[in-house]
């Protein structure tokens, strides 16, 4: 059915034109459809300890921290607990995602995105962890330690972060490719399977190389900040990758 004119439309009585328009209106709607049908999920969306999430040591995740750490969102923003030296982990696994938050650190914070990691071990060297800290941390830290880097593993491309303001993470795993964003510049682009460079954990032993760690499960977030200055994280969401 052609469509109709400007003076068709206004000879045509309203049944006919509502019918003439019927056909256009799903299409219409699609569109907005797909738009908010995004499929991603926000982490921390109420106040309060956050639900779905559990709180470990920071050495090895099986372990509970010695002493109660509660992890809270204030106003939207998630803060890391005190004392220093806990992960919030996810209830839930993933395997492909994207995640996206904003983080902010003090001038002694260090934190951590835990990717794919077990309930068991460290996730810097039994899972990967995408670092977040800068020299004022450690003066000592190799370019692997510091924001962007994949820990003691891969050193970030460029290093772009900008130390106590709010940064910006999008990091996206689909099999063994793993590429990360900080402030809008990639900094990460690894395929995994060819990551099989030995890793010294803390100790001196080695850890398994990136190519053998798993493929899917926990993220979470680490607070392992010096004089008080627990890790900020906002804007938290993920999208499972199909």
């Amino acid at each position: 059915m052609p469509p109709l004119t400007v003076q068709q439309l206004s000879d045509t009585p309203m049944k006919t034109k509502l019918l003439r328009l019927v056909p256009v209106l799903p299409l219409l709607f699609a569109g907005c459809a797909h738009r908010g049908d995004s499929g991603w999920i926000t982490l921390f969306p109420d106040d309060g300890v956050p639900a779905g999430w559990v709180v470990r040591n920071w050495a090895d995740v099986k372990d509970p921290t010695p002493q109660p750490v509660v992890w809270e969102v204030k106003d939207g923003i998630l803060h890391g607990g005190e004392p220093r030296g806990s992960w919030l982990l996810s209830d839930r696994e993933y395997g492909d995602f994207v995640i996206e938050f904003e983080f902010k650190l003090g001038e002694r914070g260090n934190s951590g995105l835990a990717l794919r990691t077990p309930m068991a071990g460290d996730p810097a060297f039994d899972a990967i962890e995408l670092q977040m800290a800068d020299f004022r941390y450690n003066t000592e830290a190799k370019d692997s330690e510091l924001t962007g880097g994949i820990y003691r593993a891969i050193a970030p491309i460029k290093q772009v972060y900008r130390p106590t303001e709010w940064n910006r993470y999008r990091v996206e795993l689909r099999g063994p490719s793993l590429k990360a964003w900080l402030n809008g510049e990639l900094i990460q682009d690894v395929n995994l399977d060819q990551a099989t460079a030995d890793v010294k954990r803390h100790n001196g032993t080695d850890a398994v190389p990136l190519s053998q760690r798993p493929r899917r499960g926990h993220i979470g977030f680490q607070e392992l900040s010096r004089d008080g200055a627990s890790v900020m994280i906002r804007g938290a969401r993920i999208r499972e990758l199909k």
